[in-house]
C-alpha cells in the first residue's frame, strides 16, 4: 500500500509539473539545449489525444527527439513556438463551448439516455484566431518545421494566415475504409523507396493550394468507391519549402493502427527528419 501510494505521489508531482508549464505543456521544459524539441497540439472532439500521444510518442522515441504535447489551444503564439524547431498538429479547427453528448460523434446512443430536449444540440466555433494562424506562418518562415497531420486542414477553413502555410483545407471524406496510399511520380526524400501500402482510416480530399510538384503521397479506393463527386482519389501529402522554414502533410491518422502501420511510420520518421534538415 505504501509502495502504491508513492506511485502516486510522483505521479501526480509530474503530471502537476506537466499542466503548469508553457500553457498546459506535458513533457517538460521549453528547450533543449541537446537538439531540436518538438511541440505537438493534439486532440478535439473526434480525435483522442491519447491515442495522438501514444503514437507520436512511439515515432519521436525512435528519433531521440523530445516532444511536449498540448490540448491548450489557445496558447499558440509566437512566444510560445519561439524555443521549439518543430510544431506538429493533429486536430480540426472546432471546439464546442456549450458542449455535446458523448466523447465522439456517436451521439445516438447517449441521447437515449438523457431526457428528450434537456441538452443542447452541439454547436461548433472556430478555435484559430488570424493572430494566431500569423504566428505559425511566421515561425516557418523564419526557419521552424511544421508538420500538420491528418485533419489538421480542416483550421485552413477559418483562417487564412493558417491557410497560407498549411497548403490546402479540408474538403470532406467518407467513413473509414480501406484504401491505397502510395509515393507520387514526385521524387522526394521522405517517400523514396516507401511501397505502396493498405490503410483503413478516413480517406480526406484535401483542397490543394500549391504547386503540383510538391505533392508527394495520393490515396487511392482501389475498391472503386468513391466519395460525393471527388472520384476515389485524393491528395495524401505534400512537402515544400516556405522562406527559411519547411512544411510536410501527411493525411492518414484517424486511429492508432493507421499511424502504426509500418511503411507509414517510417513516412513520419522521415518526415520529421526532412523537416529539421537531417535529410
Amino acid at each position: 500500500m505504501k509502495r502504491f501510494s508513492g506511485m502516486l505521489s510522483r505521479r501526480g508531482i509530474i503530471q502537476s509539473a506537466g499542466l503548469t508549464s508553457a500553457g498546459m505543456l506535458v513533457g517538460g521544459a521549453a528547450k533543449s539545449p541537446a537538439g531540436p524539441r518538438a511541440l505537438a497540439l493534439i486532440g478535439d472532439r473526434y480525435h483522442n489525444s491519447d491515442y495522438i500521444r501514444v503514437s507520436l510518442d512511439k515515432v519521436f522515441k525512435d528519433l531521440a527527439i523530445p516532444i511536449d504535447y498540448t490540448i491548450a489551444y489557445e496558447t499558440i503564439s509566437a512566444k510560445l513556438l519561439k524555443d521549439y524547431q518543430l510544431f506538429v498538429i493533429l486536430r480540426d479547427g472546432m471546439i464546442w463551448p456549450d458542449g455535446y453528448l458523448g466523447p465522439d460523434a456517436y451521439t445516438a446512443y447517449e441521447a437515449d439516455l438523457e431526457t428528450p430536449k434537456t441538452f443542447p444540440d452541439p454547436k461548433p466555433v472556430f478555435w484559430m484566431t488570424e493572430d494566431q494562424g500569423a504566428a505559425v506562418r511566421d515561425w516557418v518562415n523564419a526557419g521552424g518545421g511544421f508538420y500538420p497531420m491528418h485533419n489538421s486542414a480542416h483550421i485552413s477553413l477559418t483562417s487564412k494566415n493558417f491557410r497560407e502555410v498549411m497548403g490546402g483545407a479540408y474538403d470532406g471524406h467518407p467513413p473509414q475504409r480501406p484504401f491505397q496510399v502510395r509515393a507520387t511520380a514526385n521524387r522526394h526524400p521522405i517517400t523514396d523507396g516507401i511501397p505502396p501500402f493498405m490503410v483503413n482510416d478516413e480517406q480526406h480530399y484535401p483542397i490543394y493550394d500549391k504547386d503540383p510538384k510538391y505533392q508527394i503521397l495520393e490515396a487511392e479506393n482501389i475498391d472503386g468507391l468513391k466519395y460525393e463527386d471527388k472520384g476515389t482519389k485524393s491528395v495524401a501529402g505534400w512537402a515544400y519549402d516556405f522562406g527559411k522554414g519547411r512544411v510536410v502533410h501527411t493525411m492518414p491518422g484517424h486511429n492508432i493502427h493507421v499511424l502504426w502501420q509500418p511503411q507509414y511510420l517510417e513516412i513520419q520518421r522521415r518526415s520529421i527528419r526532412w523537416l529539421l534538415r537531417q535529410i
